[in-house]
Formats: C-alpha cells, structure tokens, sequence
C-alpha cells in the first residue's frame, strides 16, 4: 500500500472536520452576536428615547387626554402591578401543583399526556386568542371590561409555561433522593414538597420569572379585557383599569409628537421593572443558597 495515499486517506477527512468544526463556530458565534446586538439595539433605543421622558410628574401624575397638562404614567403603572399580581397569584399556584402532578403522580398516565398536549398548544396560541376568549366569557357577561378580566386572561397564558417548566425542574431531581426520603419514611406528598421541590427551587422560581416576562409586555389580551382609562385603578372588578402595554400602544398610535415621547418614556419603565424583579429574585436567592 502507497504510504503517501495512506496519509492523504487519513488527513482528508481530518481537515473536513475541521472545516466543518470551524464552520459551525462562526455560524454558532454570528448567531450570538445578532442576538446579542439585536437586544442591545432595541434597549439602547428605548433608554435613549425613554429616558429624556422621564421626570417627577410623569412618574406621579396619573394619565390624561392630550393637551392637558402634567400627564404621567403612574395610574398606568399601578394598573399594571395590580393586574399582574392577580394574574400570578392565580396562575402560579395552579402551575405549580400541576407541575407537580405531572412529575411526580401523574407522569405517563391517559390525564397526564393530556395535561401536556394541551400546555404545548397553549404556549404556542396568539395571545389574541386568549383575550378573545376572556372577553366572551367573562366581558360579554358582566357588560364591562375590568383589570380582573385582564387578569384572569394573563393567568391563561401564565399557566402553561409555570407548569411545564415546573415539570422539567422536576423531574431533573434524581430519583436517588426521592427514594431516601421514602426510605425514612416520609409520606410521597411530603416528600414532594419539601425534598424535591426545595431541591429544584431555583428552576421553579425561574418558570415563575419566565411566565411573568411572557405577559408583562402583552397588549392584545388587554385590549379586550382591561381596556384602559385616564383615572386611577379604583374599580378593578368593575370597570376599566389603566395599564403600560395599552397606554404604551394609545400613544405610540397617536399623531403627537408629545405622546410618542411618553410612550417611549413609558416602555422604559416597563423595562426596568421586569429587569429589576429578574435581578432581584436570583440575588435573593443566590445569598439565600449561601447562606444555608
């Protein structure tokens, strides 16, 4: 045998998988860098417009119709906080006991594969869909829109994501532990809650973060549920309530040059406070985990 074509035979495929290795590298680090640069584009637009907007009063007054002075956004922003409150203490509790089904008791039952399928076609309907939903169930029959009504609409899309997140942390705990805890007799429901959901509470708390930013910046559910109004959030049950994503839409829509600029003003503040609740719970839980 020709030891020169041996050493061809050998090295040819050893620079195509290099070639391909170096491929995929640039190919993987170009696709960073758009991502990367994409989102610095867009928060740097949204500081830099947002920021000049940004004063006591407009953090403090509440909205008004153009050409009235001192207009802010703090009805809105208070709106927004209420709303979302009510979604979370709906939809957080309920995914996680889902969540909690789908790992630990129900796993591959006939209710189990059907709880999946339907999380997996929730998480990916048009959040239009769900506010249409609301609306007839809920508009339609009590004559009004009402912060609850938006609520109870980001509660759906919430769901599905806390639960099968929780499903996922779950079930990445190892089986090891599950099986020492029962073998010093603790109860299966016991175990579940304090062994295996403290061990993965991090990830849960990371479906929670995830299922907020997911419908923190929703307008269309909004649209027909809460709708928004130039007042306080005084009837949340029972009448229109102000909120960021509808206020911010309102004056990105409007032909003044003064309400555009609140409405970058306002995209701003939303951005902090998601950033800022993002920051917060994993520092929190960060020093909590050193602690211990």
């Amino acid at each position: 045998m020709n030891p020169e074509f041996d050493l061809k035979s050998r090295t040819k495929p050893l620079f195509f998988r290099k070639a391909a290795d170096g491929i995929v590298r640039i190919f993987s680090v170009t696709a960073v860098a758009i991502a990367v640069g994409g989102m610095a584009w867009i928060l740097a637009s949204v500081v830099g417009r947002g920021l000049s907007a940004l004063d006591l009063d407009f953090l403090t007054n509440p909205s008004k119709p153009y050409g009235v002075a001192d207009g802010g956004i703090a009805n809105a922003v208070l709106g927004t906080l209420l709303i979302t409150a009510v979604a979370a203490a709906i939809a957080i509790p309920t995914g996680i006991a889902a969540g909690i089904y789908l790992s630990e008791f129900g796993k591959r039952s006939r209710v189990a594969n059907a709880l999946r399928f339907c999380a997996n076609v929730m998480m990916g309907m048009p959040s239009v869909i769900v506010g249409l939903f609301v609306y007839v169930i809920w508009v339609v029959p009590t004559g009004h829109f009402s912060g609850f009504a938006g609520s109870l609409a980001l509660a759906i899309i919430m769901f599905p994501v806390v639960m099968r997140t929780t499903e996922d942390m779950l079930a990445m705990v190892p089986d090891t532990l599950r099986e020492s805890a029962l073998a010093l007799g603790m109860t299966r429901a016991r175990t579940t809650l304090s062994v295996i959901c403290r061990s993965a509470k991090n990830g849960l708390v990371t479906g929670v973060l995830l299922s907020i930013a997911r419908v923190s910046g929703e307008t269309a559910p909004l649209l027909f549920t809460a709708m928004s109004m130039d007042d306080w959030p005084n009837g949340f049950f029972s009448d229109p309530t102000a909120n960021m994503p509808v206020l911010i839409t309102q004056y990105a829509d409007s032909p003044f040059g003064e309400m555009q600029a609140a409405a970058w003003g306002a995209a701003f503040v939303i951005t902090l406070l998601v950033l800022a609740i993002n920051v917060f719970t994993r520092v929190a839980f960060r020093e909590r985990s050193r602690a211990k």
